[in-house]
């Protein structure tokens, strides 16, 4: 095979696997890049255990999800599909800066931008790629929650989980803020009751997702008192990066093997064990921080599952050094964030 972009190429492989070994069940991928692909090969092949091409504008586009978040009565987002300087100045008007700008079709935290002021509207204008749809919303004052689920061909949960990212993405990649979130202990009730009526809403069967939700940190007109659970973005494939292992730490279980056996079987007796919180922090080399990495090893050592250095690829967003602990209570936790990512 030249080429995984090549839809004929691929198609042809389906083809030759179908003819080999017979109708195929499942076509995955664990990235939002590939979802136009997986739909078609899903579509062409009659392979009903995943979203077809009819449905990519409800899962793909930031602007069509907030339809189906509204119908699950979850709050969303104001906001405006860029077009003109103008007409963006016109919804500025309505909801304040700062505003957030990112691609509508896009992935994690990519081509995000904060626009506080009529000047990053211009900068962003002169920068922006011609190309590409862009969506404008009001910004919220809120940390990120995730659901994190496996789900089995009835629509029925059967493994979930959730984390917590007080710092965005968006921030670590563009300001170079330490990258930190953890998984919960256990999962807040308001977020799974969110996470399973987002499933019902967007019709999920047979998937691992990672849905993200905002807690606002503050009252928000229009939406909710500090503490609401409202809409951020699907995403219909598992969480990324180290975050399937550190769910597998902090429940003493084995989030792959359920997910192997929702698609073998479609139930599975994976055990969970007893529940912790774990932690994720990235370090940046140029910061000159208070702990070097012997007396991190000496202080967490028991609690440490990884530590390694990342690639430059993903440092931007996650940091050159990454350190990921288990705890059972979130002031372990807290000290431990203090700790690793006190600087001098």
């Amino acid at each position: 095979m030249g080429s995984l972009e090549s839809y004929d190429e691929v198609y042809r492989a389906v083809a030759f696997l179908t003819f080999k070994h017979g109708r195929i069940d499942f076509i995955e991928s664990n990235n939002e890049y590939w979802l136009e692909q997986d739909a078609k090969l899903r579509t062409d092949f009659n392979i009903r255990t995943g979203f077809q091409e009819r449905d990519l504008p409800r899962i793909k586009y930031k602007s069509k999800m907030k339809k189906y978040y509204e119908k699950a009565d979850i709050p969303v987002a104001r906001y405006h599909l860029v077009d003109t300087i103008r007409k963006c100045r016109d919804f500025i008007a309505k909801v304040g800066y700062p505003v957030i700008v990112k691609p509508d079709n896009g992935m994690g935290a990519s081509h995000t931008y904060k626009l506080d002021s009529d000047a990053d509207l211009e900068a962003f204008f002169a920068e922006k790629d011609p190309d590409e749809i862009y969506i404008m919303e009001e910004f919220i004052n809120a940390e990120i929650n995730s659901y994190d689920a496996i789900f089995d061909s009835h629509g029925h949960p059967i493994f979930e989980a959730g984390n917590c990212t007080p710092v965005s993405i968006m921030d670590s990649v563009n300001d170079g803020v330490d990258c930190m979130f953890y998984i919960e202990k256990d999962l807040a009730e308001d977020v799974r009751k969110a996470g399973r009526d987002t499933a019902r809403s967007f019709g999920v069967k047979s998937r691992f997702v990672h849905f993200e939700f905002f807690r606002l940190l503050s009252d928000h007109e229009g939406i909710g008192k500090k503490g609401t659970v409202m809409a951020l973005e699907v995403n219909m494939r598992p969480c990324g990066g180290f975050t399937p292992d550190m769910i597998n730490h902090a429940r003493e279980t084995n989030v792959y093997k359920i997910w192997a056996d929702m698609v073998a079987f479609d139930r599975t007796d994976e055990t969970v064990g007893a529940h912790h919180y774990c932690g994720f922090a990235g370090l940046r080399d140029y910061k000159d921080y208070v702990l070097s990495h012997d007396e991190i090893i000496e202080k967490y050592g028991k609690q440490i599952k990884m530590d390694s250095r990342l690639p430059d690829a993903l440092s931007d967003a996650m940091g050159n050094k990454i350190y990921m602990a288990t705890f059972d209570s979130k002031e372990e936790l807290d000290t431990y964030f203090k700790d690793l990512l006190e600087t001098r």
